[in-house]
């Protein structure tokens, strides 16, 4: 069995970094997908591939996948530089604001 171990990154519609410090144990297929003829659906045989594992540190990561004998590869994250102003939006509305303003 392969697995990636991975630190996920926040989707489109995050604004804050709920969930992206935990890392993941995810399992590549091992069969592919197949098409049932009658329905349409997507189904395949791969348990497996269903099968996500959160830990705490890549450290711990490694270890259950070693103890487990499971052949592992770890995706570093991207990290961004915070993006914060010093005031942020409450600046819009403060009382001792030295610009003028414009609505």
């Amino acid at each position: 069995m392969r697995a990636r171990i991975y630190q996920p990154a926040r989707t489109a519609m995050q604004s804050g970094t709920a969930r992206t410090e935990l890392w993941v144990l995810e399992f590549a297929p091992t069969e592919e997908r197949e098409v049932d003829p009658l329905m349409g659906w997507t189904g395949s045989g791969d348990t497996q591939s269903q099968v996500r594992l959160q830990f705490e540190t890549r450290e711990a990561a490694e270890t259950y996948a070693r103890e487990q004998g499971i052949d592992y590869s770890v995706t570093l994250p991207h990290v961004r530089k915070p993006n914060i102003r010093p005031r942020g939006y409450g600046e819009n509305f403060a009382t001792d604001r030295k610009g003028s303003w414009t609505h």
